[in-house]
């Protein structure tokens, strides 16, 4: 059977990798890491970003013909879902985008705040978002211009003062006439792995959202699993654009049972 392919900036959508091998174990995975062009949200240039990622597609679809591909970046796909659609309209695409729905659904409070990066902040996909389903809530936007850096280093085992990220996560806490937040969307795939870290710091119990498991659910929708099939066997290829990923996270891939397939820069 074909493999999926799960895309993102760097190594944050290893929380989406993690979630769509327990609902789709008859497949095998191909992890890409553009980390040659992480942070996108420090480009300036988003058309360039975009022939970037629209030609970086282009080659990965060549070579590994996958069956589904999963967008684990909600900077990326605000940004370019549509081109990437049209520019590969046999392929199949899951896109990750910020879970305003649910978050509009189990809110109390009402208020309800997207910790985000700039980049996905800035789009009118977003704004369309809360404007379609949120639109009866108190929705706060929190563009963090340093924490998907923070999970990178995090996730890497390197150490992170709290007061760095309490700094990075406090706008999302507010009180308005006895009313508080009670839900933060977590609208970046890498800023699951840094979320008890976001509780210890929280000034108040709130909901974390995170939308690994809904991407999932739906690649699973899309490709829905055979009668039978074959215990899988082997390890999982990851590439890297810049094709230089330190000790640290190949030793972090090995424990997603992934291995960094050394190759030239993409």
């Amino acid at each position: 059977m074909k493999p999926v392919l799960v895309f993102d900036s760097g190594i944050g959508g290893l929380t989406v990798l993690r979630e769509a091998r327990v609902l789709m174990p008859e497949r095998h995975f191909v992890y890409v890491a553009d980390d040659a062009g992480f942070p996108y949200g420090d480009w300036t240039d988003l058309d360039a970003l975009t022939a970037r990622i629209v030609t970086l597609f282009g080659r990965l679809i060549a070579e590994h013909d996958p069956e589904i591909c999963i967008i684990a970046c909600n900077t990326a796909f605000t940004l370019m879902g549509a081109e990437v659609r049209a520019a590969f309209p046999q392929m199949r695409f899951v896109g990750t985008v910020p879970a305003i729905k649910p978050a509009a659904e189990r809110t109390r409070s009402g208020m309800v705040s997207v910790l985000a990066t700039p980049g996905t902040v800035k789009r009118a996909y977003t704004r369309d978002l809360i404007q379609s389903f949120a639109a009866q809530c108190d929705v706060q936007l929190v563009g963090s211009p340093h924490l998907a850096a923070m999970a990178e280093a995090y996730i890497r085992g390197e150490t992170i003062e709290d007061a760095a990220v309490h700094a990075e996560i406090a706008p999302c806490f507010r009180e308005v006439d006895g009313r508080r937040t009670d839900i933060v969307v977590l609208a970046c795939t890498h800023y699951p792995f840094m979320a008890n870290v976001f509780r210890k710091l929280a000034p108040w119990p709130v909901d974390w959202l995170d939308p690994a498991e809904a991407i999932a659910r739906q690649a699973r929708r899309l490709v829905p699993p055979p009668e039978s099939f074959a215990p899988l066997t082997g390890i999982d290829p990851a590439i890297f654009t810049s094709a230089a990923p330190d000790f640290a996270t190949r030793r972090l891939l090995q424990g997603f049972g992934l291995t960094v397939v050394d190759r030239s820069a993409l």
